[in-house]
């Protein structure tokens, strides 16, 4: 574990957090629900969001971990809420945009009840292999996966690391097998032990083992390398142009909460992100921040990244767990 994520595990333990710096006394707080568990990538980046949400809102902004259905609960819970500002979805790709054609029976609609607030960017996954398989670069990779038989490990069906490796075989026209896992840990666990040839995995998970020489980084899966891991070229580079197989994230609000209001938390959340201390921790977690923090920007990820998931769900037979 990095010492950044080792200090963010201390900070969400005290609670410190969730604890803004000017805090309005006896105001409501505002609650910033994570559709994940606590201690996660999701969890740790919105508790340094809330710290910084505090003073601009001039009120207190708690963290509200309501994980369960790949983020579908959580989020049904800001869709439900009061229209009034004061709850507020810290969302990523599942619940925003692709758990709509995991879930048939989801029981909200991410563009009919939402109002999207901003989009805060991306964090990119890495294509790592374990250290024995000698590919060393995509192309040689899709070579050994035509000649011989290999396999990549994901956190789960349905999940990012799931759907990065079916685009994969889509767009190399390879035939990879995924084992589904109970998790990250599990799945890199078998990495290392040569059980499985790759996984794609958040950069900051990956980057110790690939340090260590335990595992080796293929390519970086968003269309721009990341900061974390300069050196390393993108997969799309690499002979597969738009191959793009990232997390996107983004703060929503019931959708009729008023014009005035989804204003007011736009503001209070592009100041947050501007502090320098919240740039450089999402920074050091990999974030690519997004260049444009509106509503429109946002609206406009969602959209594109439905239409770009929905083939691949389908022509793979992707089914959540």
């Amino acid at each position: 574990m990095n010492a950044t994520r080792r200090t963010a595990l201390g900070l969400v333990a005290t609670g410190l957090l969730a604890r803004p710096a000017l805090a309005q006394p006896g105001g409501k707080p505002v609650l910033l629900i994570v559709p994940f568990a606590p201690g996660g990538p999701t969890d740790l980046i919105a508790r340094r969001l809330a710290l910084g949400l505090g003073e601009p809102l001039g009120q207190m902004v708690l963290v509200e971990n309501r994980p369960g259905a790949g983020g579908n609960i959580g989020a049904e819970f800001v869709a439900r809420s009061a229209p009034d500002g004061q709850t507020i979805l810290f969302g990523t790709s599942g619940p925003l945009a692709i758990n709509r054609m995991l879930y048939p029976g989801q029981a909200y609609d991410p563009v009919r009840d939402f109002a999207p607030i901003a989009p805060l960017g991306r964090i990119p996954n890495v294509l790592a292999v374990n250290a024995q398989i000698p590919a060393r670069s995509v192309p040689e990779l899709i070579a050994l996966a035509r000649q011989e038989k290999l396999s990549f490990g994901s956190s789960g069906n349905g999940a990012s690391s799931h759907l990065a490796g079916a685009l994969f075989n889509r767009m190399a026209g390879t035939s990879i097998e995924h084992i589904p896992y109970r998790g990250t840990g599990p799945a890199l666990n078998d990495l290392l032990a040569g059980h499985i040839g790759m996984v794609f995995t958040d950069v900051l998970t990956a980057l110790p083992h690939l340090q260590a020489g335990r595992a080796r980084g293929i390519g970086v899966t968003t269309l721009e390398r990341s900061a974390v891991l300069p050196d390393l070229p993108t997969v799309a580079e690499q002979g597969l142009p738009g191959y793009d197989a990232s997390v996107f994230f983004g703060l929503a609000v019931a959708a009729a909460t008023p014009e005035p209001l989804r204003d007011r938390l736009r503001a209070a959340f592009a100041s947050a992100v501007d502090q320098p201390e919240t740039r450089r921790f999402l920074e050091s977690q990999g974030m690519q921040v997004a260049p444009e923090m509106t509503g429109p920007a946002l609206s406009t990820l969602m959209a594109s990244e439905t239409a770009r998931w929905e083939r691949v769900i389908r022509e793979a037979s992707v089914r959540a767990d």
